[in-house]
């Protein structure tokens, strides 16, 4: 069974923290496109309530879900998942499972839709990012256009329909906290 949880201890996020300098490492060496202009490691040791993907205690992904983060690609309250990473050489099975949570938990926090960012600036060549937009289409996103996301980079915004999805639980743990509003939102109850 898989267990999606925030991350609480100091252990956890410096072990978040590795699997994303791990990634990095992996997209450099694969010539993918890695963000730039911030210290991702250091968000999960910042962050309010980073959450993790888990199987049998084993970290396979990490995330940072906010509320209502003000995206200009977007109207209306949503659940964003920024600074999403896996380890490396995972299948694109851990990718579907945090998106069938995504859309659950949204739903279940009476959000309507689910947003995130996929880096589109393309260095290793035609093709790489329409393969990995095409990848997430075929999982439910739709993309919203392109634009200069959160960290200043070239994106592609993405949205995912809230859904409840019943016997979810039978194969992912929710252990994630309401996620809190980004930085500059107001809180809304």
């Amino acid at each position: 069974m898989y267990e999606m949880r925030t991350l609480r201890t100091d252990a956890e996020r410096e072990e978040a923290a590795a699997l994303v300098q791990d990634r990095q490492r992996w997209l450099t060496l694969q010539g993918l496109p890695v963000p730039a202009r911030s210290d991702i490691p250091a968000q999960f040791r910042a962050a309010a309530m980073p959450a993790g993907l888990f199987e049998d205690g084993r970290l396979l992904a990490c995330v940072i879900p906010e509320r209502d983060p003000g995206l200009g690609g977007g109207k209306g309250s949503c659940l964003f998942l920024g600074c999403v990473h896996t380890l490396p050489d995972q299948p694109d099975d851990i990718t579907r499972l945090i998106t069938l949570w995504a859309s659950d938990f949204a739903a279940r926090q009476g959000l309507p839709v689910v947003r995130a960012e996929v880096q589109a600036r393309d260095t290793s060549g035609p093709g790489r990012i329409a393969v990995l937009l095409h990848r997430l289409t075929d999982m439910g996103w739709d993309i919203r256009g392109f634009d200069t996301g959160r960290e200043g980079e070239r994106v592609a915004r993405l949205e995912l329909a809230a859904e409840r999805r019943a016997g979810l639980s039978a194969l992912i743990d929710c252990r994630v906290h309401a996620p809190a509003s980004a930085p500059g939102e107001g809180s809304r109850s």
